[in-house]
This record gives structure tokens, sequence and C-alpha cells, in this order.
């Protein structure tokens, strides 16, 4: 499957602008729903040695990649946005696991 065939032809630079522009409207809402979700796990694990989770960061690089491939997308810009967008999160998650343990709120 090689969906990166599948943009849209675009005649100039205002058409590539236009569809970046909406996809990036998509990927910010994605990357929102995913943050929930990394407060949901500042929340659950229980010590903050957990949130830097090596395994899980290279199985996440591992699928990533194998993705951009099998959808014919540059497999060394999905992985360095990955790894990006996980050191990120890390940062965030224990932000987030500081901040519910600081409010009191129950782990």
């Amino acid at each position: 499957m090689t969906l990166i065939h599948q943009v849209e032809h675009c005649e100039s630079m205002a058409d590539v602008r236009r569809n970046i522009d909406a996809l990036d409207e998509r990927i910010v809402a994605l990357m929102a729903e995913r943050s929930g979700y990394m407060t949901q796990a500042a929340r659950i694990k229980q010590a903050a040695d957990q949130v830097h989770d090596q395994a899980r960061i290279d199985f996440i690089v591992n699928r990533v990649t194998a993705m951009a491939r099998a959808q014919g997308a540059p497999e060394a810009v999905i992985e360095a946005a990955y790894r990006a967008m996980i050191d990120a999160s890390i940062e965030f998650e224990h932000g987030e696991f500081k901040r519910l343990r600081q409010e009191g709120s129950p782990p």
C-alpha cells in the first residue's frame, strides 16, 4: 500500500500550502488526543521512573517506521518526527505525573 501517491496534485505553492495547512489541523487534533493519553499514563503509573520506557519507545519507533515503509513515506522523517514527539511527550508526562501528585489527586 503506497498512500504517499494519493496526495492531491498541486499546481502552485498555494495549493501545496493549503493541503499542508489542512493536514496540520488534523495532525494537531490527533496530537492533542495523544497527549490526553499521556495524562492518563501519568495518572496510572505508580513511579516517575516508569515514565521513560525504552522498550515501549523502541516498539513505537519500529512500528511507525514499518508503517512509513509500507505507505511509501520517508522512514527517516517519520522516525525523527516520532522520536521528537516521544521526547516531548515524556517531558509532558513527567510534568503531569508531578502535577497530579502535587494536587493530591489519587493516582
